[in-house]
């Protein structure tokens, strides 16, 4: 199976998986793991998933989004220092200037079973806006950062920092346009994104 077959659950329940997507979006949540529902509203937002048991297969996968979209000469763009030092060392190379790099490269806070998006804050984005980020977006999770809903992420963060509950709190969601979110309406406005997870399981 190559490491662009691993996508998440893949095949498996497929019963669950079309229950739960012809389910109304204010239905109550069926009762499913945290992760096959995080996976099937995230491929539905049209989110690239691919899964990792280890850090080679991410730094494998990282090097394999590279050669698929031509990105050799592309450094990523990153505004965080230990994920530039924990990867640098692999090889990849990056830039701290926007303007050098149409490829964003990220952890996130937590991700959201309930509607496949990505939280994130100031930790990962400084000041910037969505929609000054680059059109691509490649994410760095781990499986201990799943949570089912927005607030529990949230409830999370201020446990977590306490009275320095980071800024600029948002979610990722609309990712490129697929057959199954072209007419959202929710998506109208917002700024889509090509984004990919590497996920690495850490439990």
């Amino acid at each position: 199976m190559g490491l662009f077959d691993k996508l998440f659950g893949g095949g498996k329940k497929r019963d669950s998986k079309e229950t739960v997507e012809t389910r109304g979006l204010h239905m109550p949540d069926l009762n499913i793991p945290i992760d096959e529902k995080f996976t099937i509203h995230f491929r539905k937002n049209g989110g690239k998933f691919l899964y990792c048991d280890s850090f080679s297969e991410i730094t494998e996968a990282l090097n394999n989004i590279i050669v698929e979209n031509d990105w050799q000469d592309h450094p990523f763009f990153v505004m965080n220092n230990s994920l530039q030092e924990k990867f640098s060392k692999k090889g990849f190379t990056f830039t701290n200037e926007k303007k050098n790099s149409d490829v964003f490269f990220t952890t996130c806070e937590h991700l959201i079973a309930q509607n496949g998006s990505i939280l994130v804050c100031s930790n990962q984005l400084n000041e910037k806006k969505l929609n000054e980020l680059p059109d691509n977006i490649i994410v760095f999770a781990t499986t201990s950062q799943l949570v089912d809903s927005i607030g529990e992420g949230l409830k999370t963060i201020k446990k977590k920092y306490g009275h320095s509950i980071p800024a600029n709190i948002t979610t990722l969601k609309h990712f490129q346009s697929n057959n199954d979110n072209a007419d959202d309406f929710l998506t109208y406005g917002s700024s889509s994104k090509n984004l990919y997870l590497l996920f690495l399981e850490d439990l």
